[in-house]
């Protein structure tokens, strides 16, 4: 059987990544980061998906990363402004590559020969590290790294949120369990930049949201 890693963040995105290869026939690891995010909860929902799929589920410690991201994105310090639509400080800078970086390292220690991650259509416009020719570019680097035919890659890249939402539905992706907010809970903000996209998709996708939003 294949064995893959997926980068799981306990958002849609992820999830419905995780769920298309357990239905490909894949073997799945699941990876989640704890990169000092302000919302810790999405780790635990990573962990309750994961179990809920019957997949292995890895936490890795990066909490350092708070000290370079500080003063950068509102995802990681409260002190900047949490905004309603999109807008420069919600930006990680290179968040995808430093996870990639380390699951290639994992994948390569369980002989996994195949990376994949949430990326899709929608994200595309405004975050480098979700497109095409970044992540083809990692893979090469992986390769050149590990010196295995090792393959990156983003099965909803072609794809926008809605449309991957409607996907998720058909593998039976369990969405009250996903976590998209940028706070930290218990309940979903419904004013982040986030909750108005998972919102919108989920309206723009004709499924219905399981979302509990505080607005």
């Amino acid at each position: 059987m294949m064995k893959c890693v997926v980068v799981f963040s306990g958002g849609p995105d992820s999830a419905c990544v995780a769920y298309w290869a357990k239905d490909r026939g894949y073997e799945v690891y699941t990876i989640t980061f704890d990169y000092g995010q302000i919302a810790k909860v999405e780790i635990e929902r990573a962990r309750r998906i994961a179990q809920e799929l019957g997949v292995a589920h890895k936490v890795v410690d990066l909490s350092s990363l708070e000290e370079i991201y500080s003063g950068v994105t509102s995802l990681v310090d409260t002190g900047i402004q949490m905004t309603r639509e999109f807008s420069d400080p919600i930006v990680v800078p290179f968040r995808n590559g430093v996870f990639l970086a380390v699951t290639v390292a994992y994948a390569a220690s369980i002989g996994a020969d195949t990376i994949l991650y949430g990326a899709h259509g929608s994200d595309e416009e405004n975050y480098p590290d979700c497109r095409r020719e970044f992540y083809k570019a990692f893979e090469e680097a992986a390769r050149l790294g590990t010196e295995t035919p090792i393959v990156i890659d983003a099965p909803f890249s072609g794809l926008t949120k809605a449309e991957m939402l409607r996907r998720g539905v058909e593998f039976g992706v369990p969405f009250h369990l996903t976590w998209s907010c940028y706070r930290n809970g218990p309940l979903h903000c419904g004013a982040c930049e986030s909750c108005n996209n998972r919102r919108r998709a989920f309206q723009e996708a004709g499924v219905h949201d399981p979302t509990e939003y505080e607005a």
